[in-house]
C-alpha cells in the first residue's frame, strides 16, 4: 500500500491539481493538517473514508495511522496546504516510512506565494528589475535559521522577497530590509490568499504596518505572506526580448 502526500494548495478547494484530487478519491484513509487545510478539499474523500485532522497529533501518532492504514492494505492520502517542498515538514515523514520500507507518491500543489502574486495580480519577475523570487522566513519556534540565511543578506540582492511565517514580527522585517530596499519600496501582506476571509493590504515597506492597522488587519497573526521588491508596483521595465519581432527562436519563422 501507499502513502500519498499531497500539496492542497493555498486554501480555495478547486486550486487542487487532477491528480491530486483523483488520489484523495480513492484513499479510505485521509490525513489532513486541519489547521491549514479547507475542510472543503475533504469533499473529495470517498464515503466511509477515515479522516484525521493531524493538527494535534504528534509525529509518531501520524506515522502510526500511516503504519496501520498499510497494515489493512489500505493506500493513504496526506494532505498539506500550499505545496510540499517548503515548510511542509514532509522530509521528516518520508524519512520515517523509509526506515518503515512504506512506500509513497509525492504530488505537488500551488504554493503560497504563487497564489499571493496572483490575488496581486503581479509578476514577480520583470525585466531589469528582478529576475528572482527569495522565498524565506525568519527563526521561529519550529525551525531555526541557519546562519548566513538572513533577511539582510537576502535583500541585498535586491530579489522580490516572498516571506513566510513571519507577519508576527513584521516590524522587525520593515527594519531589516529597509536600507536594503528604500522605505519607498513596494510591499504587500496577503492573508489567507484565495480563501473566503482573504485580506490584502498594499503599501511600501514606510507604510506597511500603518496600513495594516488603517485596514482593520491588525489582527493578522499567522497565514500571511509578505512580499516586499520592486517588482510589484513597476509601471516601467523593459518587454521581455522573447516576443520581440527580432528576437531569433527556433519556433518562430518557420525555422526547425
Amino acid at each position: 500500500m501507499t502513502v500519498h502526500f499531497i500539496g492542497a494548495g493555498p486554501g480555495a478547494p478547486d486550486l487542487i491539481t487532477v491528480r491530486g484530487r483523483d488520489l484523495i478519491a480513492r484513499c479510505p484513509v485521509c490525513l489532513y493538517a486541519g489547521s491549514l487545510v479547507p475542510k472543503a478539499v475533504l469533499d473529495h474523500c470517498p464515503p466511509g473514508a477515515r479522516i484525521i485532522d493531524t493538527a494535534p497529533l504528534a509525529l509518531d501518532d501520524i506515522i502510526a495511522e500511516m503504519q496501520a492504514a498499510t497494515s489493512r492494505g489500505e493506500d493513504v492520502a496526506r494532505l498539506h496546504s500550499g505545496d510540499l517542498a517548503i515548510w511542509s515538514a514532509m522530509g521528516e515523514q518520508l524519512r520515517r516510512l523509509d526506515a518503515l520500507a512504506i512506500p509513497y507518491t509525492v504530488t505537488p500543489g500551488v504554493p503560497a506565494f504563487s497564489a499571493a502574486a496572483a490575488v496581486l495580480s503581479k509578476e514577480l519577475t520583470l525585466p531589469e528589475v528582478a529576475q528572482s523570487v527569495i522565498l524565506t522566513r525568519t527563526p521561529g519556534r519550529a525551525s531555526s535559521m541557519p546562519p548566513g540565511e538572513t533577511l539582510a543578506a537576502f535583500a541585498a540582492t535586491g530579489s522580490t522577497l516572498a516571506i513566510h511565517l513571519s507577519i508576527h514580527v513584521l516590524k522587525d522585517v520593515v527594519t531589516d530590509l529597509t536600507p536594503h530596499y528604500g522605505a519607498d519600496c513596494p510591499a504587500a501582506v496577503v492573508y489567507r490568499a484565495t480563501w473566503s476571509d482573504e485580506k490584502v493590504v498594499r503599501a511600501t515597506l514606510a507604510t506597511l504596518q500603518q496600513a495594516i492597522a488603517d485596514a482593520g488587519a491588525g489582527a493578522i497573526e499567522r497565514t500571511a505572506l509578505i512580499l516586499v521588491g520592486r517588482t510589484l508596483a513597476a509601471d516601467y521595465f523593459a518587454e521581455s526580448a522573447l516576443y520581440s519581432k527580432g528576437y531569433d527562436r527556433r519556433f518562430r519563422g518557420g525555422r526547425q
